[in-house]
């Protein structure tokens, strides 16, 4: 299955709602939208990662990537109900405790 993004904002939050798969091939763009959504977003950015069925290290590396930036920018970086199997990744890679998850 294709990685599908849709985007909002409201308040100062900008949320990225993800379906689908996160890999070597779509996780570009999912960085491009993470880049593009932190200049937006002046007090979060959520990553809705609750329609994901499948996500490899490109993934991880990805989301790690939009962590530091946030972070250089005073914006808040969460995610949102990571589905079971993006779950059990952040738990292997030890990241659960890096990443503010709600």
């Amino acid at each position: 299955m294709a990685m599908e993004l849709s985007k909002a904002e409201k308040d100062g939050t900008y949320t990225i709602a993800v379906t689908g798969e996160i890999d070597l091939y779509s996780s570009p763009d999912l960085r491009s939208a993470i880049t593009k959504a932190i200049p937006n977003a002046s007090t979060a950015l959520h990553i809705d990662l609750g329609g994901v069925e499948y996500m490899d290290s490109s993934g991880v590396a990805t989301l790690v990537e939009g962590l530091r930036t946030s972070m250089e920018r005073n914006v808040a970086f969460v995610l949102l109900a990571p589905s079971p199997p993006v779950l059990k990744v952040l738990q292997l890679s030890r990241l659960d405790t890096v990443f503010t998850i709600r």
